[in-house]
């Protein structure tokens, strides 16, 4: 018989019996199932909660808040502008420095219009619902840096 597993609501973590030199005194017994089920691998779409015992159990995730997604949704959008701006920047070094521009002007007439969408998009009434987002232009994931 392998050492006792112990678990602690106060602390999140687990401790043996005999090895841990030092326990949180709300440590309780926990089978390895519900140590493997809850703790090791719990399933998609579950965290973890605690019984009246104190002992982990699962229960559902709760939705992300209207501010967790509107979050995310500037991260992306954020993300988005710095990773296609440096188009923006290339032809307009190249019209600075009078060489051919990569860019057909419809093209980058078409990347202003894309920057501005990404910058206008928190303002969006469908914000931050991801379908809304502003589509990106089918050429510009042919372009490569």
């Amino acid at each position: 018989m392998g050492m006792q597993r112990l678990y602690a609501q106060s602390t999140g973590c687990t401790y043996f019996k005999g090895f841990h030199s030092e326990i949180p005194s709300d440590a309780v017994a926990i089978s390895e199932a519900r140590f493997l089920e809850v703790l090791a691998n719990p399933p998609l779409g579950k965290r973890r909660g605690h019984d009246e015992g104190g002992l982990p159990i699962l229960v559902d995730m709760l939705p992300p808040s209207s501010e967790d997604l509107a979050a995310a949704e500037r991260a992306w959008r954020d993300a988005e502008v710095m990773r296609v701006s440096w188009l923006r920047d290339r032809h307009r070094d190249q019209v600075e420095v009078g060489a051919a521009t990569t860019l057909s002007a419809e093209q980058f007439a078409e990347l202003l219009v894309y920057l501005q969408a990404l910058r206008d998009w928190p303002q969006s009434d469908v914000f931050p619902d991801v379908p809304g987002r502003p589509l990106l232009p089918e050429w510009i994931a042919n372009q490569t840096q």
